[in-house]
């Protein structure tokens, strides 16, 4: 079993229940959840689209997309940040705030900043503190990187290297932030990052989690277990907690054996998964571009572990572009309908825990193509969206509408309250 693997199951196993538990005896709240709190809870989506008057429309406040690395190899800035930084104005002209994800460990790596030694590892902050300066006014918050821990996001570096990378930046940008939020985020309840992070919580504004129960793995889930994973960060941590990236898949269906050998023998000319296994890098020689870059860099290019990667982990689902059966809430189908309704409930019940200080959804817009595996007919990766991808509003568009504007309308009523008690008192 992968290394990293085996890290995450050891951590989960000694810091996660153990915090679900002591959750329930810790205060919901302390002066750091308050004062976010006070500024709205954040209402946000990810990898949106520029139809502001829609997004607008639907009450959300905040988008959330990543940070091209701003350097060329002749420090020159890239066009690529130029245009980030054009984008990012055009939601600020709007009225809609930006969180914005800094760059992963590879783009520095291909930079050429070498993070073993004292000058690469300053290089890092240079860039930290250049970013918090250079987009003053343009976004609202910062996520130091993405989801370390899952290979597609953290190689080539270690999961030690991944804590010092994204602790050290916090470091550089807290003094210098203003009114930027800056924190970072985990790929599911990654204890064996937020653990190790402990030590740089103080140079943080939130502590992100990605909770996606029901979608990836081969089994189902409850949606109390959303509940359950914020209270274990907010007990382990103390921090606001923000959930960074969440939200449910609205189409994909399973397929049984008949329709998986159909699907391999036209796609990759292989009659069964056994022959896939015994011809496994021809088979990876067939995979979509995407797919196949993927799988080489995770199992950096060591055949043997082809199979398993392919076969025996949520990659499956790419090869077979399917949604399991189990995989799902129960009562929650992947449609158009069972993906209102999740975000009618979970959001609601997002918003009454105190130290919850805001939600991405996961994400604005349909895709045309999965990212993982390049295929279009891949539901994984293609049918989050609260819109199509052609922007036609779905089911789910109208039922965030309504919950955002709820929570618009609550804030708005606290912050009324508060100010009128503020005013007794002066009195």
């Amino acid at each position: 079993m992968e290394q990293f693997i085996l890290d995450q199951i050891r951590y989960g196993l000694k810091f996660i229940p153990l915090n679900i538990g002591k959750s329930f005896f810790v205060r919901r709240s302390n002066a750091e959840t308050k004062a976010l709190r006070q500024r709205g809870f954040i209402c946000g989506v990810c990898h949106p689209n520029e139809n502001y008057s829609q997004i607008r429309e639907a009450n959300i406040g905040w988008v959330r997309f990543d940070i091209p690395f701003p350097f060329e190899k002749d420090d020159s800035l890239s066009e690529h940040y130029l245009s980030f930084k054009e984008r990012c104005r055009g939601y600020a002209e709007n009225g809609i705030k930006v969180m914005a994800v800094t760059p992963y460990p590879r783009e520095y790596v291909d930079y050429g900043i070498d993070f073993e030694t004292t000058a690469g590892k300053e290089k890092v902050c240079d860039v930290a503190r250049f970013l918090v300066q250079d987009l003053k006014g343009l976004v609202g918050g910062l996520q130091v990187t993405n989801e370390m821990g899952l290979p597609h996001f953290t190689l080539p570096f270690t999961m030690e290297q991944a804590v010092e990378f994204i602790g050290i930046q916090l470091q550089a940008m807290y003094p210098i932030r203003g009114d930027i939020l800056i924190g970072y985020n985990s790929g599911g309840p990654g204890a064996d990052l937020h653990v190790p992070m402990l030590k740089y919580k103080d140079w943080t504004d939130y502590i992100g989690i990605d909770i996606y129960i029901g979608c990836f793995a081969n089994v189902g889930g409850l949606m109390s277990m959303f509940e359950a994973l914020l209270r274990y960060l907010w007990a382990l941590t103390g921090k606001p907690i923000l959930l960074q990236e969440f939200g449910y898949i609205s189409d994909g269906k399973p397929k049984n054996t008949k329709g998986k050998n159909r699907l391999l023998q036209e796609r990759y000319r292989m009659k069964n998964e056994k022959e896939a296994k015994e011809n496994i890098e021809t088979f990876v020689d067939r995979l979509p571009e995407s797919l196949r870059k993927h799988t080489q860099l995770v199992t950096k290019n060591d055949p043997s572990r082809y199979y398993d990667l392919l076969f025996r982990s949520d990659l499956r689902n790419h090869v077979y572009t399917e949604m399991p059966s189990v995989t799902k809430i129960p009562g929650f189908e992947h449609t158009p309908q069972g993906q209102a309704k999740f975000y009618d409930v979970l959001l609601n019940k997002l918003y009454d825990l105190d130290f919850v200080c805001g939600a991405f959804i996961y994400c604005y817009a349909d895709s045309h193509h999965c990212y993982i595996c390049g295929q279009s007919d891949c539901p994984i990766e293609t049918r989050w969206g609260l819109v199509t991808a052609a922007g036609e509003p779905k089911p789910s568009y109208y039922a965030v509408r309504k919950v955002f504007g709820r929570f618009r309308w609550l804030d708005n009523t606290a912050r009324r309250k508060a100010g009128a008690e503020k005013e007794d008192e002066d009195k």
